[in-house]
């Protein structure tokens, strides 16, 4: 039996978290590298170049609130569904309890 049957890709850390991990950490580090060069390497002057980057944060914060405002109204929409169910089963059950 050699020493790659008996232990596997295991002891060599080549296992399948391994290389996701490392796959994630490039990836990471080619986007960082892209928007840094895309920022260096636009036609925008820096102070143009900020103000259409706060504006974009800025819209995207406003989406961000107003998804999380319907997500709240989503969820107690579902709590009142959950609650009405709740008090009409509860009488069946306690007949077919019996």
């Amino acid at each position: 039996m050699t020493d790659y049957e008996r232990y596997g890709n295991n002891e060599t850390g080549n296992g399948i978290g391994s290389s996701i991990g490392t796959a994630l950490t490039f990836l990471f580090i080619g986007l960082g590298i892209g928007a840094v060069t895309a920022l260096l390497l636009a036609p925008k002057s820096g102070r143009q170049m900020r103000r259409t980057i706060r504006r974009r944060y800025e819209d995207a914060r406003e989406r961000l609130d107003d998804l999380s405002d319907q997500a709240g109204e989503v969820v107690e929409r579902g709590t009142k569904w959950a609650k009405d169910a709740r008090e009409r089963i509860t009488p069946l059950r306690k007949k077919f309890a019996d």
